[in-house]
């Protein structure tokens, strides 16, 4: 795609990021996925920090896809993501991080080996609405994508 990305060092961290990545592809392209979340979390579970991925697929364009309008948007999002850490704070040393996947429905685990992936989470949320600092979005049919940053409000318990 000609774009400089950087990846992780460590193998087993890229094998668990690919096999999140390519875990979910199926569920994208049928258009089940509404939202990834790389979660930040403090030593009590709590999250601290969300970076959200929003998409919508249309369903309808099967393979007319304009592979150069969409390997230039997607080239042109992936630039501005390293601007995104002016917007996030300092995490603590001994927080951890998942991958977790919001879908507009559950896939079925006996009719997909696919789904068999993906567990349920026990996820804690905030109470009150997070801050949200919007980072890029774009639009290049077929798809929709948004990327921003969730922080706990000030008036959050323990934030």
């Amino acid at each position: 795609m000609n774009a400089v990305v950087q990846r992780a060092r460590h193998p087993q961290l890229r094998d668990y990021i690919h096999s999140a990545v390519s875990g979910l592809l199926p569920f994208i392209q049928k258009g089940l996925v509404e939202r990834v979340a790389v979660i930040f979390f403090n030593v009590d579970n709590i999250p601290i920090e969300r970076f959200i991925f929003k998409l919508a697929v249309n369903q309808s364009y099967d393979s007319k896809v304009e592979e150069a309008a969409l390997e230039f948007s997607l080239r042109s999002f992936l630039i501005k993501l390293p601007v995104s850490e002016t917007l996030t704070k300092a995490l603590p040393r001994d927080c951890r991080w998942e991958i977790t996947a919001y879908f507009h429905s559950l896939p079925d685990a006996s009719r997909s080996k696919d789904a068999e992936v993906w567990i349920p989470t026990d996820t804690k949320q905030w109470q009150t609405p997070p801050v949200i600092s919007p980072i890029k979005s774009m639009t290049t049919e077929p798809l929709c994508l948004q990327l921003y940053l969730e922080h706990p409000s000030s008036s959050e318990p323990n934030s």
